[in-house]
């Protein structure tokens, strides 16, 4: 059967993955954890560059560049961890839903179905963190 592509291999960026979930708490309150704690989702020391073009670099040695930043929108930058050879586009966005907000963050330019499967993993396990520590702001508020 020709045309038929393995899941997750597209016609442009190679390799991709994506992984969304809605949470019951209210835009501006994600935006603050994602935005206000990169760490949480680029890695331990990790900030974001105050503008575009700027670097960033996480403790582990990951590191990339801001390429744009949309208040209560998005972050794309780059990704490269100290490992690989070639940077990936991470793109984290926000959006209003009917129980909360959908985050989605959206991997590209990977290598390979094992290189798409390992930062599924990961983006799953920093889906887990940024919920644990949105209910954790919430219960210290109440």
């Amino acid at each position: 059967m020709t045309g038929v592509r393995e899941v997750g291999l597209s016609k442009d960026v190679g390799w991709e993955i994506g992984v969304s979930k809605t949470l019951p708490y209210q835009l501006e309150e994600v935006w603050r954890t994602v935005a206000g704690n990169p760490a949480a989702w680029l890695g331990e020391g990790a900030r974001l560059p105050d503008r575009p073009g700027g670097s960033w670099t996480a403790d582990d040695g990951t590191r990339g560049e801001l390429r744009s930043h949309r208040d209560h929108d998005r972050i794309r930058l780059t990704w490269r961890p100290p490992s690989w050879t070639h940077d990936s586009t991470v793109q984290v966005t926000v959006r209003s839903a009917a129980t909360g907000t959908t985050i989605r963050f959206h991997q590209e330019r990977l290598t390979s179905a094992a290189e798409r499967a390992s930062q599924r993993t990961y983006w799953q396990c920093v889906m887990a963190g940024l919920e644990a520590a949105l209910a954790q702001s919430r219960d210290q508020e109440a």
